[in-house]
């Protein structure tokens, strides 16, 4: 038997939608846009490149940084010759790419940088130019 649709169903779908939405904060979030997002307190408390790594990043790209691939595609992190750049881990981290959200528009100068040193360092790879939290400001959009 198929569902009979009214204009009745389709004014509680909305509702029902909008009670969601409202209830995870969603309809009350501001998109990020730069730093001051962050003084808003929706940033990230982590500090530290590996915390951040294990509490942001290991969810997709996994604790091994080997990437993963199911109801996404998220890149390895290991062994990945993209992360020679510093510069292109901080542009994507602030732009995003494909599925990936700007994650570094919640984290402050700090935050990116830890982060970005960690990743380099790490899963195969060994870049021995840090980039600073100075280096992040005067990057960040």
């Amino acid at each position: 038997m198929g569902a009979v649709r009214t204009p009745i169903d389709r004014r509680r779908l909305v509702l029902l939608c909008a009670a969601v939405l409202a209830c995870t904060g969603v309809l009350a979030q501001e998109p990020p846009t730069s730093a001051p997002f962050i003084s808003r307190g929706r940033g990230f408390d982590e500090q530290g490149g590996a915390a951040l790594y294990a509490n942001v990043c290991a969810a997709c790209h996994q604790p091994d940084g080997r990437g993963a691939v199911g109801a996404a595609a998220y890149p390895a992190l290991a062994g990945n010759k993209n992360l020679a750049s510093a510069d292109y881990l901080t542009s994507l981290l602030f732009n995003g790419l494909r599925g990936m959200p700007p994650l570094g528009r919640m984290m402050s100068d700090a935050q990116v940088a830890d982060v970005i040193n960690y990743v380099r360092t790490h899963f195969g790879t060994s870049y021995d130019d840090p980039i600073s939290a100075a280096d992040v400001k005067a990057a960040r959009p």
